[in-house]
């Protein structure tokens, strides 16, 4: 076994050394005379001392494995808490933590003397005085218990040390651990032995500094600095004298004396410590019978990630630095870190805002569309029969109720069918109501939910992130969690595989029927898709019309002319890592992929076929302010610069065609800015997911929008498909941005066409394309709006 005997304090050995002294005089020295009575009263003492120091040895050492582990000399030098780590967007502000407990560390300096003096007033009034020990307050905390009167007689530093230290779990037990009534005295007499310990290393000012960045004060706040902002919004030095004998009241029971749970309770507390302050000459008796007569006056705000608007970009940090954790060895929920993100908090405001507005809209309008139908139906409009009740079964409630009733079903059905009071999220906000759980999930999958995230095309950076409608009730990310069909967003891969083997925006195809035969799974299949509307016009339209147009036949076409694989690889080869099955359909968006895949892929249409990773993180801080971490953008050329250009012609060609997908983007307050903009819309089949992305020289939007399940849908194109679903909230968000002169930099043009273009991309008007879009008998594509005049 080895014996930690660099943990034995010098006070052990000098207090041995004159101990042996006093009876080596004593015996040795006179030997063969009668002791006086008082020489026999030291004789005893002295032994009993002994056999303490020994005994404290013992304790120290872990002798034999008998008492278990006490702190070791490097712990107490330099002793470990768990330290939040703070995520800061692009201007500095602090937009949320991570941690195990809430705790950011604060200096002596910081603390004001008014909570310094009713902490000692409450806890360790000859806290200065005393070497880790207080004899007289143990003496009569032993008298107290004698008496059936328990009371506390350890010292700020004893409490630090078992705070710190966790000298009471089951890890620090030995041997005797089992022994009734020994784990009591052996961990009081390790706190003894830690707290000199603590005394001789560090000062006093530095003690009580520790102890109030350690301790829980409730509500999920470690520490006083967490603790002051949580109760009162505000740094502890701000904290008047009542606030701060509030505040250290809490430290007895923080759950008994919560000023929010217990407001009475704490109330008596404080006024407490506010009479041993004027007791103890810390205020006088005017300055205390004033503040007793004051009422709490809270400022509370519960620290939790689930209170945070930015929780969905947070998780998504979090995600992003996993193997970046790993690998480096930090961890962003105990180290105390500082990341700093790309964030910029003016989009992140107006997204939020964005989505608020838009989703309230888009709710209200789902709800008439049902009324009182439910909105799980198949492909045929036909309700699914036993739906909420299958769904019931899967869901971890229903397996914990089946475990309590032994697998009664009946007893489950009838338990989820019963009403109890329960928060629910309306478009509104939360409100509490009565519902049972059959009700709740009916409630639920009668909701839409959506996605938006916004990158700087040019450096990848994440600018807004917004993975659903209220991150309080909707954990799931829908930016980089969920996989979603996105129907003719897809399309950009197939015309961007066509420019890559020669063709341009104006080359030309027939819309008309196509069929494809292929095999997929051993079996021969044929594939014969129609454009949205179900009519093909015949004409040869243009390449750049046709996209403009989301015509789908032309897409089949080209894909039937280039091979569907090819048209993956460009996908996969442009940022879409999600796994993408070879069949020729995937050309209309049959694949799933996250909307972060996709606008990022989109990025490479506007940054010269350049393409970066999406970048959350630009530099780390550890706890004492060295950079552990510093992003470099390495961007990776995905296409020629000639095709991305092409590409970003045909994006903005749906704002300029007629009948071009995007033209609802005209009604918004977007043009008077001296910006220009293009755009994509996608449908995915029966209305289950609609999608946008925006593109400008300086940033990257994109949209989704749907139900948790693909049931929860509208019926009809005219409120289901993109244009109508996802295009507003782009539209919404982008008229907050430019109108705010503060983000004139995210304003501006397209760049000239690069040196060199051989390619067509100004078409030529031709009766064709007009006879084409006075064909049409409804939209002329996916997502279509009427033609709009293009100025």
């Amino acid at each position: 076994m080895k014996l930690k005997y660099n943990n034995i304090v010098p006070l052990f050995v000098n207090a041995l050394k004159r101990i042996a002294k006093f009876f080596y005089r004593l015996y040795i020295k006179m030997p063969g005379r009668e002791m006086k009575w008082w020489k026999k009263l030291l004789l005893w003492s002295g032994r009993v001392v002994l056999y303490l120091l020994t005994l404290a040895l013992a304790v120290d050492i872990n002798l034999f494995g008998l008492f278990g582990s006490s702190p070791e000399l490097s712990d107490l030098r330099s002793p470990e808490m768990n330290i939040a780590s703070e995520l800061y967007a692009a201007d500095g502000t602090l937009i949320g933590k991570y941690y195990l407990e809430n705790r950011s560390p604060v200096d002596f300096t910081e603390l004001p003397p008014d909570l310094v003096n009713a902490l000692l007033s409450a806890e360790d009034i000859r806290f200065y005085s005393h070497f880790g020990i207080d004899l007289r307050a143990t003496v009569a905390a032993f008298w107290s218990t004698a008496r059936g009167d328990r009371r506390g007689g350890s010292t700020i530093t004893q409490q630090l040390v078992k705070n710190l230290y966790k000298t009471r779990d089951n890890r620090s037990k030995g041997l005797l651990r089992n022994v009734s009534g020994i784990n009591t005295a052996i961990y009081k007499l390790k706190e003894w032995i830690s707290a000199v310990k603590l005394e001789y290393y560090y000062t006093k000012n530095e003690i009580l500094t520790l102890y109030l960045n350690t301790v829980d004060f409730g509500s999920l706040a470690f520490g006083i600095e967490a603790a002051s902002h949580t109760f009162f919004d505000k740094s502890p030095s701000e904290l008047r004298t009542e606030e701060a004998a509030l505040l250290v009241g809490l430290l007895k029971a923080p759950t008994y004396y919560s000023p929010v749970l217990n407001p009475g309770n704490a109330l008596r507390r404080r006024n407490n410590i506010l009479a041993q302050m004027e007791q103890y000459g810390f205020i006088d008796l005017k300055t205390k019978d004033s503040l007793v007569k004051l009422d709490l006056n809270l400022s509370y705000r519960k620290a939790g990630p689930e209170k945070e608007e930015t929780g969905y970009f947070r998780e998504a940090v979090a995600r992003s630095l996993e193997d970046w954790a790993r690998t480096s060895g930090y961890n962003i929920y105990t180290d105390g870190l500082k990341i700093y993100t790309a964030l910029d908090p003016l989009l992140q405001q107006y997204a939020e805002q964005a989505v608020r507005l838009h989703m309230k809209n888009l709710q209200a309008k789902f709800f008439e569309h049902w009324k009182d139908m439910n909105p799980w139906v198949d492909s045929d409009g036909m309700e699914i029969p036993d739906y909420l009740e299958k769904l019931a079964v899967e869901t971890p409630h229903y397996e914990s109720l089946y475990a309590m009733f032994s697998g009664n079903a009946d007893s489950v059905r009838k338990y989820m069918n019963q009403a109890r009071r329960m928060k629910i999220y309306t478009s509104s906000g939360s409100r509490d109501t009565l519902l049972s759980p059959m009700d709740s999930l009916r409630y639920y999958r009668h909701l839409l939910n959506t996605g938006f995230v916004s990158i700087d095309p040019a450096n990848g950076y994440v600018k807004a992130w917004v993975g659903g409608i209220d991150y309080r009730f909707f954990k799931y990310d829908h930016v980089n969690q969920a996989r979603r069909q996105p129907g003719s967003l897809f399309k950009a891969f197939v015309y961007t595989s066509a420019f890559e083997q020669g063709l341009g925006p104006c080359d030309r195809r027939a819309d008309q029927p196509v069929s494809i035969r292929y095999t997929e799974d051993g079996e021969q299949r044929v594939w014969s898709p129609h454009n949205a509307d179900w009519v093909f016009t015949g004409q040869n339209i243009t390449l750049k019309s046709a996209f403009a147009r989301s015509v789908n036949s032309v897409a089949v076409q080209l894909t039937k002319e280039m091979g569907w694989d090819a048209v993956i690889e460009t996908a996969k080869r442009m940022g879409i890592k999600s796994p993408l099955n070879s069949v020729p359909s995937v050309c209309l968006g049959s694949g799933e992929v996250t909307l972060l895949e996709i606008v990022n892929a989109y990025c490479a249409f506007v940054n010269g076929g350049q393409l970066n990773e999406p970048v959350f993180v630009t530099k780390i801080e550890d706890v004492n302010g060295r950079v552990i971490f510093s992003h470099k953008s390495v961007p990776e050329s995905v296409i020629s610069e000639e095709d991305a250009f092409l590409m970003s012609v045909m994006l903005r060609s749906g704002l300029q065609e007629a009948g071009g997908t995007t033209q609802g983007l005209w009604e918004y307050d977007l043009f008077r800015y001296d910006t220009e903009f293009g755009g994509k819309t996608g449908t995915s089949s029966d209305f289950s997911d609609g999608w946008f992305v925006g593109v400008t020289p300086r940033l990257v939007s994109g949209v989704w929008v749907g139900g948790e399940h693909r049931n929860t849908r509208f019926r009809t194109s005219r409120l289901g498909e993109g244009l109508r679903t996802a295009l507003p909230e782009y539209g919404i968000f982008m008229e907050m941005v430019l109108k705010d002169e503060r983000l004139r930099s995210y304003r501006g043009k397209f760049k000239n066409p690069p040196a060199g273009v051989s390619r067509n991309y100004q078409c030529k008007s031709a009766d064709s394309d007009s006879d084409a879009a006075g064909a049409v008998t409804g939209p002329a594509g996916n997502d279509s709006l009427p033609v709009l005049p293009v100025p």
